[in-house]
């Protein structure tokens, strides 16, 4: 049993009680709690500064760097949880494989996974590999006090994806050529990802975080036909092997609409639904018993501060009969955004939720 269920565990009370954690819990909050994925980054000038001449790769092995980049959107924004300051491909990056995130690019491979033989890449995750994980969420926990912090890794598809591509991919032409060729290659692929992630989740919520993120970046590109036979197995055997902690499981995807309840299903507490789908509608999808992350349009944050209002209502009216709801973007901050307007936005959902 996690901390998060005993409240007179290691997780402080008002970690417990948090509006973060009871909007997780489909419990009544003192009103509705904002994060933003990707608000520990890119859009700070902050953040640009202590990352100056840092590689994004060494930014993440650096646990006194890695806390203060998580601590300064709370700082600035007033956020109601914190969100683990790290990259989707760290793990990987840990057990060896040859992987660096080009600026403008993104991640890129050097000897893409095309073959069995290829799967030798993906040793096992210890937390030794990642031991500065474990120090810089010690140093978050104790700066953080009630805020929650949100671990997150990346989910089995979109980490293949990124593999067998050799890097980002508008099509996933290889992936899906894999995936639909040599099926038993890419379960055990896929199943050797679920490993690996379910790992470094374990060290993260081991460490203090009180709710986790499974981010399937790109799994917006298949059928629910294919996401159910060829994905969800191994997103479900994550959630499954981090259930006993009792941390909130969130899972999202971009461009997932058509597969709300798939994801669901495979065993997230928490749906984050991207900008596409309005709540009310993502909650029929999705069906009882989950609570709900989203889904304001990341591009209304640029449109004058009456119309960031006015979309803003419309997503907390369309959440308004939600079992749970966490506000957020529908994906992530864009690098350009002013700070103000997210600080903004933090202000008005606190304001215009308060019970």
């Amino acid at each position: 049993m996690s901390a998060n269920e005993r409240p007179d565990g290691q997780q402080p009370k008002a970690t417990y009680e948090s509006a973060f954690l009871k909007a997780c819990r489909r419990e009544p909050v003192p009103h509705t709690p904002v994060w933003f994925m990707r608000q520990a980054g890119r859009s700070l000038p902050e953040y640009l500064k202590v990352r100056e001449g840092i590689p994004m790769l060494e930014s993440c092995t650096r646990p006194e760097l890695v806390a203060e980049i998580t601590l300064q959107p709370v700082r600035r924004h007033n956020v109601d949880a914190a969100i683990y300051y790290s990259d989707i491909v760290v793990p990987l990056k840990a057990i060896g494989v040859d992987l660096d995130i080009k600026p403008g690019v993104g991640p890129v491979v050097q000897n893409p996974i095309r073959t069995r033989a290829d799967l030798a890449q993906l040793r096992d995750l210890t937390p030794d590999d990642v031991s500065y994980v474990t120090e810089a969420i010690g140093l978050l926990t104790a700066e953080l006090g009630s805020t929650p912090l949100i671990g997150f890794a990346g989910a089995p598809f979109t980490l293949a994806s990124y593999l067998v591509e050799g890097g980002p991919s508008k099509n996933h032409e290889r992936t899906k050529a894999l995936m639909y060729s040599d099926p038993q290659l890419w379960a055990d692929l896929l199943d050797r990802l679920a490993e690996i992630t379910s790992a470094f989740l374990k060290v993260q919520i081991e460490a203090g975080a009180s709710a986790v993120q499974l981010f399937d970046s790109w799994v917006g590109a298949l059928a629910p036909a294919d996401y159910r036979r060829s994905v969800m197995p191994a997103s479900a055997k994550v959630f499954e092997a981090v259930a006993s902690y009792g941390v909130p499981r969130i899972h999202f995807g971009v461009g997932t609409g058509e597969l709300l309840g798939l994801m669901g299903e495979a065993g997230a507490d928490v749906v984050g639904v991207d900008w596409r789908v309005p709540l009310d509608v993502a909650a029929t999808r999705v069906g009882p018993g989950k609570a709900l992350q989203g889904n304001l349009d990341p591009a209304v944050l640029f449109a004058s501060t009456e119309a960031v209002e006015t979309k803003t209502r419309e997503v907390l009216d369309a959440a308004a009969d939600l079992e749970g709801h966490i506000f957020n973007l529908g994906h992530g901050v864009l690098p350009t955004m002013d700070p103000d307007a997210l600080t903004r936005l933090v202000e008005y959902v606190h304001t215009h939720t308060a019970r």
